[in-house]
């Protein structure tokens, strides 16, 4: 199952790090930059404004449709239409309390159809990812990666256009990026949908009623962890806007930081998306699932504290660089994120294994309590410190969670204690610090050099210290292609 999961995760960070980061530093970050101060702040707080009642579009039925699938490949044809169905009619819900929160939240009229156009864009990417839970779990993992790069290649494209191109160039609005990411998922929806259809026997759609309530019972736990998880996690840029006189402009700080964060999530979103059907199949199967947690835990860790120590050095420079606003502030806030990522890459292995294994009630305390620390955190800390203390108390959330994680991963599956893991990573994390602190004090270059040879150092050290072990790597390869 080693074998199955690197060939795949390997295939599916490929195609994923060739588009996305383009799209984040190429096309997003310019929108920031093109656009007037403020506004993509206040664009950054609608998002994650509509991103808070996604669950009543979704209800948890990404998670469990794609646990269900991967178990019961001959249930696509039941389930299939009943879901697109029950999540048609949760999407009209979704809509009315959007808008009806929106108007309660103080928002002013002028804002609304931005709002707007924003909510439909969370339908149709909920939409597209209930669309690839089906692919993937059906076990057709590598075209589900190609599906999750199709919207943001449309978007490169449409951006590309109206940022560039001599007729539009000098007049892009933020309104402009809201409508390109409409006609990009539609098509990618379109797209995934032709996919799945072909996978059915029949497609007839009815409104069975018993049926429907079923379904949503039974996907009621998944759709609780989602509203927890997306409350801890969006709901800062939403406190900034709304707690701070000039939140408009801190939002948009946050938001430039953010990027980043997001960027190096993407990382960690692949390896759940992939490991969920993995583990999934391996409990049902009884198949022992310890070998498979350590083995993409120590992948997915290398590159979060590499990360973490390359941009810990030169976050400043790192902010200056890409953004118009850049400074040590923003610096700051950077920091603060990207010390969160080995929490949040652990959750997604640690969390994707309990939800595979049904402990949702559990995990569901867990964030229940995650999500209480994180609103008092941040109505302590934004108040004094603005976007640096949203930044500071999302680390500490993510940390909670992580360690609530792995210590309810060992009681439920009784894994072993990894010591020696331990051991290497923090060893590893010890001479990464060690080796980036002397290549900031003593090589004369410039600083995107010594950043990029701080990231070859913390490789190197991987493959040294087995965190990364090149010749089981070669060895999976030789038994995959001969």
């Amino acid at each position: 199952m080693k074998k199955e999961f690197f060939i795949n995760i390997t295939f599916l960070l490929a195609v994923n790090l060739l588009i996305k980061p383009f799209y984040l530093f190429g096309i997003d970050r310019t929108v920031q930059n093109t656009v007037p101060d403020g506004d993509y702040g206040l664009y950054f707080a609608l998002f994650n404004f509509t991103f808070l009642f996604q669950i009543f579009t979704d209800f948890g039925i990404q998670n469990y449709n794609n646990r269900n699938i991967s178990q019961h490949h001959q249930l696509l044809d039941k389930y299939f239409p009943n879901l697109l169905v029950l999540k048609g009619l949760l999407s009209l819900l979704y809509f009315l309390l959007v808008l009806l929160t929106g108007w309660l939240a103080g928002y002013e009229r002028i804002y609304l159809p931005l709002l707007l156009v924003i909510a439909t864009n969370q339908v149709l990417l909920s939409l597209i990812l209930f669309l690839r839970s089906n692919i993937s779990g059906l076990g057709f993992y590598r075209l589900d990666s190609l599906i999750s790069v199709t919207d943001r290649l449309l978007l490169i494209l449409i951006c590309g256009i109206l940022l560039w191109s001599p007729p539009f160039k000098g007049q892009f609005r933020i309104e402009w990026f809201a409508w390109a990411q409409t006609a990009a998922l539609s098509i990618t929806a379109l797209l995934a949908f032709s996919i799945v259809r072909k996978r059915l026997k029949t497609l007839r759609f009815r409104f069975h009623l018993p049926f429907l309530l079923l379904l949503l019972r039974r996907s009621a736990p998944y759709a609780l962890s989602v509203l927890l998880m997306t409350i801890y996690n969006r709901i800062d840029g939403v406190m900034i806007e709304r707690m701070l006189p000039d939140g408009r402009l801190e939002a948009d700080i946050y938001a430039s930081a953010y990027r980043l964060f997001e960027a190096g999530n993407m990382v960690g979103f692949l390896f759940a998306s992939l490991l969920l059907p993995i583990f999934s199949r391996m409990l049902k199967q009884q198949e022992e699932v310890g070998s498979l947690v350590r083995f993409s835990f120590q992948m997915i860790a290398v590159g979060a504290l590499t990360a973490l120590i390359g941009v810990g050095f030169y976050r400043t420079e790192v902010m200056v660089a890409l953004y118009d606003s850049g400074s040590a502030y923003s610096g700051r806030v950077l920091l603060y994120l990207v010390a969160s990522f080995f929490a949040v890459y652990g959750t997604y292995i640690y969390g994707t294994l309990l939800v595979a294994n049904g402990n949702l009630r559990q995990l569901n305390y867990i964030f229940a309590s995650s999500l209480g620390l994180n609103i008092m955190l941040n109505l302590l800390l934004i108040p004094a410190m603005k976007a640096e203390g949203a930044a500071l108390a999302t680390c500490v959330t993510q940390f909670t969670v992580f360690l609530a994680e792995v210590a309810l991963a060992r009681w439920k599956l009784r894994l072993s204690f990894a010591g020696g893991m331990i051991a290497r990573l923090v060893g590893f994390a010890l001479l990464l610090l060690g080796g980036a602190s002397l290549i900031q004090a003593y090589l004369p270059w410039p600083w995107p050099w010594r950043f990029l040879f701080s990231l070859a150092l913390g490789g190197f050290l991987s493959l040294a210290l087995r965190l990364i072990d090149l010749r089981g790597l070669l060895k999976l390869r030789q038994e995959r292609f001969g």
